[in-house]
């Protein structure tokens, strides 16, 4: 998964999971913040990535959302349980979970074969 798709879902799972949204996600692989802007919901996510310039949107029954990232023009599956996250980037074809705990966010890509760090 592309650097700005991963920073978003982060963002996105940590709102969701915390009921409690920011204005930016730190990326610590990036070493820097992605300002994001938008609304989130149980039902429905529509955020702006200010840094690549593009919309991340979708629909959701709580717990499974069907996103789409308008910058790389691809869906992205989201599933929530608990702290717990997990999905599928379908513009890598490679799954992904998580766990946030407070505001840190941990996001393993198996495309990448590692762990990514994000603070809300």
């Amino acid at each position: 998964m592309k650097a700005n798709p991963r920073a978003c879902i982060a963002y996105i799972a940590s709102c969701l999971i915390s009921d409690k949204s920011g204005s930016s996600v730190y990326d610590f692989s990036q070493g820097k913040h992605i300002n994001i802007s938008g609304d989130l919901n149980h039902h429905s996510v529509n955020i702006y990535d200010h840094d690549q310039g593009c919309h991340v949107s979708g629909n959701g029954d709580g717990s499974e959302f069907s996103l789409y990232h308008y910058g790389d023009g691809h869906h992205i599956n989201l599933e929530l349980e608990g702290n717990h996250f997990e999905g599928h980037d379908y513009g890598s074809g490679y799954h992904f979970n998580g766990d946030v705990s407070g505001t840190s966010i941990t996001l393993y890509d198996y495309e990448e074969s590692q762990h990514f760090h994000f603070s809300i």
